[in-house]
């Protein structure tokens, strides 16, 4: 034989050495788990830690099977809710492989697993969400229907070896063409509101206006009425002290009285008066203190 051809025996088989010792050894990650068949069945326990590992080549190979947690994002759908009204629903679930075995021989592969999901899924959510409100569905039971959901999905998916973890509903919302409905009816049954409360503010308003003036118009009356008793009161207090003073003293009566008259009659101004030097108006102008005006003679002494 000559070198080169034995140069090329050589080679193949290092190519083949090669070949064989790469497909005897495979290696499992930290994220991975690994079956080991044999022309498609089991021949050894799961293998879940990370290593080096050998198996026969060209008669065993290896599947791995991803063991962390996994999402599945569903695509948006559209639901008729039990008060007739569409929501377009948008959904996602985590899940993880519990049983890699079953997993592999019902599915085969994530793109498999995820198929089968997702047809799940929309079914769950059609079930759940149809006999629910819009209400319920945005507020009031939300985490109760996706807890229900994820019940069903749970139960459905474990044939296939999966194990759902959780499943959320991420929005919910109405359609287009129906949530311009949907506003226009929610701004026009917000200024209902409106115009019922300044309504009411009005009428309230009107209420405490009529009664401020009311209760203004009943003080101002008792006040008047107050000080035209006490004003009455004073005149006849004035009254009752002139009396008093008229009887202590007439003469200085007369002279105060002569006093406030000249006060009264000779103001500066365009009035004038006409009288006698004479007369008993200015009798105090001549002597301080005149004699006391005489009185009208009575019948019987004029008798005399």
């Amino acid at each position: 034989m000559t070198r080169p051809a034995i140069g090329f025996v050589l080679a193949a088989i290092g190519i083949v050495a090669i070949i064989i010792i790469h497909g005897a050894f495979f290696t499992v990650d930290p994220t991975e788990q690994a079956l080991v068949l044999r022309f498609g069945e089991p021949v050894r326990d799961l293998i879940d830690s990370p290593g080096l590992y050998t198996k026969w080549p060209f008669v065993e190979s290896a599947i791995f099977i991803d063991k962390r947690i996994l999402d599945l994002d569903a695509p948006k759908q559209e639901v008729l809710v039990s008060d007739n009204q569409r929501l377009e629903v948008d959904a996602f679930v985590r899940y993880r492989i519990a049983d890699p075995l079953k997993f592999y021989q019902s599915v085969g592969s994530l793109a498999g697993a995820n198929a089968q999901l997702d047809g799940m899924l929309n079914s769950a959510v059609r079930r759940t969400l149809g006999e629910a409100t819009v209400t319920d569905i945005v507020r009031d039971k939300r985490d109760n229907l996706m807890s229900d959901i994820r019940d069903q999905l749970k139960s459905a998916a474990g044939r296939f070896g999966i194990d759902i973890v959780d499943v959320r509903i991420r929005r919910s919302n109405l359609p287009p063409e129906n949530s311009e409905a949907v506003f226009h009816r929610m701004q026009t049954e917000r200024q209902q509101r409106a115009a019922y409360f300044r309504a009411q503010g009005s009428q309230q308003s009107q209420q405490i206006k009529a009664e401020a003036d009311r209760k203004v118009t009943v003080t101002i009356a008792q006040a008047q009425q107050e000080a035209e008793q006490i004003r009455g009161q004073g005149d006849a207090e004035r009254n009752r002290i002139f009396a008093e003073s008229y009887g202590k003293d007439p003469d200085f009566f007369a002279f105060y009285r002569s006093m406030q008259a000249y006060e009264t009659s000779l103001k500066a101004g365009d009035s004038r008066i006409v009288l006698s030097p004479k007369s008993d108006f200015f009798r105090f102008f001549s002597t301080p203190t005149p004699p006391p005006e005489a009185a009208p003679a009575t019948p019987a002494q004029a008798a005399k």
